[in-house]
């Protein structure tokens, strides 16, 4: 029986591309990320194959391979760069004689020491043990079926089943706690949108500079590093802008391809600060060759926690390591700022950046028309409430004609909070009037 060691970090890397070749981007990231986890690579094998296999996941004489890369590098682990099955996971174990570990497991362990705050701490948890529960019989193999005979009859599955009903009640703790935390946050968010201060959340692939802008609009002096995943605890700090009034700036966990589903599942609280946001700043690596994929990237897993439709901004960061390249602003057709170019590590563009998010919330109105029927009385309220409505005409049905004015701020976060307003909006009232 192969008892499976506690701790090792010599490791041997496999990348398996499935019907493509193997990217060098990908091959970087996945060595960085190793190394984040405290790995030290030996090596690292790279194939490609049409269909994973079964069994392996790379063909039977590619683990042979590996096999004896392990041997001869005297390696304590091996970390696949792809999602493996618990089957294919404890075949590899038995054949290679050592600790495989899965792109999840990889990502989970480096959450687990990157996380400082005491939320952090229960939603990595809470997917760690959620990965755990598919996996338990991996520690269980030589009682994994109950044995006849006299004498021979173990434990078995009892001792499966209790581990899983373990698992279980711990999961209900964390859930409940987290529920408790969430609450609290969403306290907070309710007290900003009463005072009326839009919150700003950063946004980007980890690594894209995010904790570093941060730093330069707040001087909050959070924890900024070269690395992946570098920062994961949220953080919130109230900035002024240009005319005097105030924002929150939030700082999220960075996002990475193929983000396990259990992390985005565990860290839907956190992620809320994102889903809640006015605007999102969506940082990205400018220097990046992989910049288009990253961004891809990023807009699937916003998309994946409701935050799809939330207004951004792009900032193209690392403008220094680029030739040529200087701080901007990009607009889009009705001259809204859409992009900005600067350069988080020297300061070059923030000026720009600070006087994009200046004009955002503090220079744009936006009017419209609403033609609200008599059933829609409570988004009138609402919009008496905020002192929006410019000009009112009663229908002849019992409804209303409202000529509406807003800071795009407001018609942004009430268009999440009230979907009637975006279907009903008209940008020029003139348009009903004229079909009337």
């Amino acid at each position: 029986m192969f008892e499976r060691p506690q701790s090792g970090e010599r490791a041997i890397l496999v990348h398996v591309a499935i019907d493509a070749a193997p990217e060098p981007d990908e091959l970087h990231e996945f060595s960085e990320l190793a190394r984040s986890a405290g790995a030290e690579p030996l090596a690292l094998v790279s194939t490609s194959r049409k269909v994973p296999d079964s069994r392996y996941y790379i063909g039977s004489g590619k683990a042979d391979e590996v096999r004896e890369l392990v041997a001869a590098q005297q390696a304590e682990l091996v970390i696949f760069d792809n999602a493996l099955s618990p089957s294919q996971e404890r075949n590899l174990e038995q054949l290679l004689q050592c600790r495989v570990l899965d792109r999840t497991g990889l990502i989970l362990d480096i959450f687990a020491q990157r996380a400082r705050s005491h939320e952090g701490k229960l939603q990595v948890e809470l997917a760690q043990l959620r990965h755990l529960s598919t996996r338990l019989v991996r520690g269980w193999t030589h009682l994994e079926r109950q044995k006849g005979g006299i004498g021979l009859r173990g434990p078995g599955e009892t001792q499966l089943e209790t581990d899983r009903r373990l698992l279980g009640v711990r999961i209900d703790q964390i859930r409940r706690r987290l529920e408790r935390v969430d609450s609290r946050r969403e306290q907070g968010r309710r007290a900003r949108r009463r005072n009326e201060v839009p919150t700003v959340s950063l946004v980007g692939y980890t690594n894209a500079g995010k904790s570093t802008l941060f730093n330069r609009l707040t001087e909050a002096g959070v924890y900024a590093r070269d690395q992946l995943f570098a920062t994961l605890d949220p953080t919130l700090r109230r900035v002024e802008l240009d005319d005097g009034s105030p924002m929150i700036l939030a700082d999220t966990v960075g996002f990475v391809s193929r983000l396990p589903h259990e992390l985005v599942a565990a860290f839907k609280s956190t992620l809320q600060e994102t889903v809640e946001a006015d605007l999102l700043l969506h940082v990205v690596d400018a220097h990046s060759h992989q910049r288009a994929v990253q961004i891809a990237e990023v807009e699937d897993v916003l998309a994946q926690i409701g935050a799809h439709e939330t207004p951004r901004i792009e900032v193209y960061n690392k403008i220094d390591l680029i030739d040529a390249a200087s701080p901007r602003i990009e607009r889009d057709e009705q001259g809204r700022p859409q992009r900005v170019w600067l350069s988080a590590a020297t300061g070059d563009g923030i000026d720009l950046l600070r006087a994009a998010l200046t004009e955002w919330f503090c220079s744009d109105v936006v009017s419209g028309h609403l033609v609200l029927g008599p059933a829609d009385g409570r988004l009138r309220a609402v919009l008496f409430e905020q002192g929006a409505i410019v000009r009112e005409n009663h229908g002849n049905d019992g409804g209303w004609e409202l000529d509406v004015a807003l800071r795009r701020r407001e018609y942004e976060r009430l268009k999440k909070h009230e979907p009637l307003l975006a279907s009903r909006w008209q940008t020029d009232p003139s348009e009903h009037r004229e079909a009337g």
